[in-house]
């Protein structure tokens, strides 16, 4: 092996822990909003609603993060498809960091009163920018560096959401215990603070790492777009919208099972909180090996068939969940929760690769991350939001149902969307539709093939 090629292998496992180092600290702060927003905001920043309405404007406040999401993906994606990758993640997760922190110094209620949850709005509407900007760039800064194998390499960044859950539930789980009766008044806020110190460890890596190859050859060859947001909505808009339908079987259910779960199981059935986080804790810490399992199989034998089973194992599980919550029963509860990621992880694990791989180089962060981000207006979001209602006008089935549905819609647009698995991931190669080019790109295109 050559000493050229030894450091290039050298940059592609330094640029994968980047991509997972960056992305777990980013969804620890994004989840440990939701799981707050679950147990401890309705008391201290809703005090004079009743639990439902407090519980339904906690989750409300949750949802903004993720409509603010396709904002990041737009502004970030502009400026990662002008200026690259690298430098765009670094203000993704310095942005995400100081608006984790500045929950976890934020007065409740009884301190400030109503300035209190229009702060914490806008503390979420932050991270939810941050988060937004922060998929497409740590999913392309490894995709566009190590190509071999796109869905095992591409799941590397997706297991920071696995990650994240797990050190956001472990950290509630820990303080709530050490804090004890204090919880309220001080112990949930320890968790927050923790985000400065992870922060300083993800900008310490990733400044380390490399601009990738495939953003340095499109910046050398002067086809960078002056405003990739708008050519990606201009050439790519049926590419945005079905990458971000594919996405509701996924979404919903995950922050339905992860987020929503922890208010229902302890308001309505009674459940210890301790034993749904543990149950949330075993589901994250399986997905670890999952994710990339399943990104691995979609080398083998395509993402649209990996994908496709788990959205309908997504439908099929819906009902049973709920029927075994209901049981009553903690060990069984227990069981429901632990095993209720796996479809998503199905889904998950090739999702990286099967979105990137829909766009062309010049626009990639810009498209993907549209399109990944979107979804979240419809069904990460207010799925905890909806659900709650739901359960409260309808009950448990109604929830189901909703899963159910969204999980329909995914299976449907995935029929619609091409499975480019095998094909280059070189900066004209994935173009999702063939549209007339302008000379001068066309006539480097052409001299790029001849030397290749």
């Amino acid at each position: 092996m050559t000493r050229e090629a030894d450091s290039e292998r050298r940059q592609v496992r330094v640029t994968l822990a980047a991509s997972a180092i960056g992305t777990s600290i980013e969804w620890y702060d994004f989840f440990l909003y939701g799981t707050a927003a679950a147990l401890v905001f309705p008391e201290l920043f809703f005090p004079d609603a009743s639990r439902y309405a407090g519980t339904l404007a906690a989750f409300g406040t949750y949802a903004v993060g993720f409509a603010a999401r396709p904002v990041g993906a737009a502004i970030f994606g502009h400026y990662g498809d002008r200026i690259g990758r690298k430098n765009t993640l670094i203000a993704t997760l310095v942005l995400m960091g100081l608006a984790s922190f500045a929950i976890g110094v934020l007065p409740t209620h009884a301190a400030i009163g109503l300035w209190a949850p229009v702060l914490l709005t806008v503390m979420r509407v932050l991270q939810g920018i941050g988060v937004g900007g922060e998929w497409g760039g740590s999913v392309l800064i490894a995709l566009e560096r190590g190509q071999g194998r796109r869905g095992l390499i591409g799941s590397v960044p997706q297991l920071g959401v696995p990650v994240g859950l797990l050190l956001a539930n472990g950290a509630v789980f820990v303080f709530h215990r050490v804090s004890g009766d204090a919880w309220e008044t001080w112990g949930w806020r320890i968790p927050f603070l923790l985000s400065f110190v992870l922060v300083l460890i993800g900008l310490w890596v990733r400044l380390s790492i490399r601009e990738t190859p495939l953003f340095l050859e499109l910046s050398q060859s002067e086809q960078r777009v002056q405003q990739p947001v708008f050519e990606a909505l201009r050439t790519n808009r049926r590419e945005i919208a079905l990458t971000a339908l594919i996405r509701l079987s996924e979404q919903t259910p995950f922050y339905v099972f992860t987020a929503f779960v922890l208010a229902y199981g302890t308001d309505e059935l009674g459940y210890d909180e301790s034993l749904l986080l543990a149950g949330v804790l075993t589901a994250a810490a399986l997905a670890l090996i999952t994710i990339p399992a399943f990104g691995h199989l979609s080398d083998r034998v395509g993402r649209k068939r990996v994908y496709a089973v788990g959205a309908a194992l997504t439908l099929v599980w819906a009902f049973p969940y709920f029927a075994l919550l209901e049981t009553s029963i903690a060990v069984v509860a227990f069981f429901a929760i632990a095993v209720s990621l796996v479809p998503h992880d199905m889904q998950y694990g090739p999702q990286a690769a099967l979105i990137a791989e829909t766009f062309p180089t010049r626009i990639r962060y810009s498209g993907a991350g549209l399109g990944y981000q979107l979804a979240s207006v419809v069904a990460g979001g207010p799925a905890p939001l909806v659900a709650t209602w739901l359960l409260h006008d309808y009950g448990a089935y109604a929830v189901a149902t909703y899963v159910t549905l969204s999980a329909a819609v995914s299976l449907v647009a995935l029929a619609f969307l091409p499975d480019r698995s095998r094909e280059s991931l070189g900066s004209g190669e994935t173009v999702a539709r063939a549209e007339p080019l302008p000379a001068k790109e066309a006539r480097a295109r052409h001299r790029r093939a001849s030397v290749a």
